[in-house]
C-alpha cells in the first residue's frame, strides 16, 4: 500500500509536472511564434512598410525552378496573403460579387485548409473592371484571422476551426469602383477605412466583438466643396506609427492626410492636398512622412511631410513634393538612407529621402501595383505581367535578377520564413530554394 502510494504520488507528480512544462513549452512556442520574422499579418508584413528580417530567401526562380508548391485559387482577388505560423490567408470572390470566400492554405504542403463563404451579398455594388471583390487583404494574429470586404463586410474568423465569430455587414460607402482599403490591427481595435462617394469615415471596433469603439467622420466642410462624389473616395489603408514617443495613425485619405490617436480616433493634425483616389500606403523615416497624395496616375503626388505638430500644418511641414511619376498604387521603400519608389508604368526612382532629389532612375518593363518588398538584403519589385525584378539597394542602380511567372499579378509578395509568396490571378506560389 505504501509504495502504491509513493508510486501514485510519484505519478501525479509526474504529470503534473508535465502539464506544467507543456504549458511553459506552449507558452515559449507563442512567444515565438510572435517574435518570429516567420509571420506577415499584414499586407506590408510585421511593420507595416515593407522589410522583413527573413534571410535564405530565392533570388532566382521559374516557373521550372525553386517552387515549393503552386495550387490554384479558386474565383479572383487581389488581396496579399498573410501568414502566422504555419497557416497562410487570403480573400477571393466570385467575379459578380455574390459569394465571398476566406480560404488557410497549409503552408507546408500547400492543400487547403478551409475555404469559407464569408458573405452573400444580395446587391453587390459595381467595381471598375481592374478591381475585384476581394481586394482588401487580410490581417491576422494568433488564433484570429480578420477578413474585410469593403461595404459589403468584415468579419473575424477562427484560424484553427474557421468559424466566424462575429460579423458586420452594417458600414456601408458607395465605393463606386469598389472596396481596396485594407483592416489594421491595434491592440484590440480593428480599424477600418470606407471613404466612398457618399461618405468618408474611419470606425474602429472591438476585435473580439465587432462592437464600435469609435467613428472618425471626414470634416464635410472640406468635402462639400467637391461637387462630383468621384473626387471624395480613396482606397488607402492607415499605417500606425511612433512619432516623437506617441503612437499615432496616420490616414492619407481623399483631399487630406490627417494623424489620429488610435485609441480614439481623435484628430492631431492634417494636411490638405486636395486629391482623390489616394491607394499606396505611407511610408516613414528621418523624422519625415512620405504620403501619397492620389489622383489619377498621370497627375499623382507624393509629399514628404515633417513629423510631428498639432493642427493645419499644411504651409509648415510639407518638406518636398514629387509631381512625376509618383506610384499611384504601389507602396515605396526606405532603406537605410534611401527610398525606392514605382511608378504604375515602371519608372523605379530612387530618392534622398530628406531633400527629394532623385539618386537614379530606371525603367523597367510592363505595368506595376504590387507594393516593393525589402528583405534579405534585397529589394523585390512584382509587376503585372508576373515579372519580379530583383536588385540592390544602393546609389547606383543593380539588377540582381529578374524572374517570370505565368499569369499577372496584382497582389504584393508576402515572407513566410525563409520563402516568398506570390499570388497571380490564378494561383498561389511558394517560392523557396530548392
Amino acid at each position: 500500500m505504501i509504495f502504491n502510494d509513493v508510486w501514485s504520488w510519484e505519478a501525479e507528480w509526474m504529470k503534473s509536472f508535465q502539464r506544467f512544462g507543456l504549458v511553459i513549452l506552449i507558452g515559449v512556442g507563442c512567444l515565438t511564434s510572435v517574435d518570429a520574422s516567420d509571420n506577415w499579418p499584414d499586407w506590408r508584413g510585421p511593420t507595416e512598410d515593407g522589410h522583413s528580417d527573413a534571410t535564405g530567401l530565392p533570388l532566382n526562380w521559374s516557373e521550372t525552378e525553386n517552387i515549393a508548391w503552386k495550387i490554384p485559387i479558386h474565383d479572383e482577388g487581389h488581396s496579399t496573403p498573410v501568414v502566422w505560423g504555419d497557416q497562410i490567408w487570403l480573400t477571393t470572390a466570385t467575379k459578380d460579387g455574390k459569394t465571398l470566400y476566406a480560404v488557410c492554405i497549409d503552408l507546408n504542403s500547400g492543400e487547403i485548409v478551409h475555404d469559407i463563404e464569408v458573405f452573400h451579398p444580395e446587391n453587390p455594388q459595381g467595381i471598375n473592371s481592374n478591381n475585384t471583390y476581394a481586394t482588401p487583404s487580410a490581417v491576422i494574429e494568433v488564433g484570429r484571422v480578420y477578413v474585410h470586404y469593403g461595404a459589403h463586410g468584415t468579419a473575424c474568423l477562427d484560424t484553427n476551426t474557421g468559424e466566424v465569430l462575429w460579423r458586420r455587414t452594417d458600414l456601408n460607402c458607395e465605393h463606386m469602383q469598389g472596396p481596396a482599403s485594407s483592416p489594421v490591427l491595434y491592440k484590440d481595435l480593428l480599424i477600418l477605412t470606407l471613404e466612398g462617394t457618399n461618405v468618408q469615415y474611419i470606425v474602429a471596433v472591438n476585435k473580439n466583438t465587432g462592437e464600435e469603439v469609435w467613428r472618425y467622420d471626414r470634416p464635410q466642410d472640406i468635402y462639400e466643396k467637391i461637387e462630383q462624389g468621384v473626387y471624395r473616395k480613396s482606397y488607402q489603408t492607415p499605417v500606425i506609427v511612433d512619432i516623437d514617443g506617441q503612437t499615432q495613425m496616420i490616414s492619407n485619405g481623399a483631399l487630406m492626410v490627417t494623424g489620429h490617436i488610435p485609441e480614439t480616433g481623435e484628430v492631431l493634425w492634417q494636411v490638405l492636398y486636395g486629391q482623390d483616389s489616394t491607394i499606396s500606403r505611407i511610408v516613414h523615416g528621418d523624422g519625415l512622412l512620405f504620403v501619397n497624395c492620389g489622383g489619377a496616375p498621370n497627375r499623382t503626388q507624393l509629399w514628404a511631410i515633417r513629423e510631428g505638430g498639432s493642427g493645419d500644418v499644411t504651409d509648415t511641414h510639407v518638406v518636398w513634393k514629387m509631381t512625376d511619376d509618383a506610384p499611384h498604387q504601389s507602396s515605396p521603400v526606405l532603406v537605410d538612407d534611401l527610398l525606392y519608389l514605382m511608378s504604375d508604368r515602371g519608372e523605379l526612382i530612387c530618392k534622398e529621402p530628406v531633400s527629394g532629389e532623385d539618386v537614379w532612375t530606371e525603367r523597367l518593363k510592363n505595368d506595376f501595383g504590387a507594393s516593393l518588398l525589402y528583405a534579405d538584403g534585397r529589394i523585390y519589385i512584382t509587376s503585372k505581367k508576373g515579372m519580379t525584378t530583383v536588385i540592390e539597394p544602393g546609389r547606383t542602380f543593380n539588377k540582381l535578377a529578374e524572374n517570370e511567372l505565368d499569369g499577372e499579378i496584382w497582389a504584393s509578395p508576402a515572407v513566410a520564413g525563409n520563402s516568398l509568396l506570390l499570388r497571380s490571378k490564378t494561383h498561389l506560389y511558394r517560392i523557396r530554394n530548392e
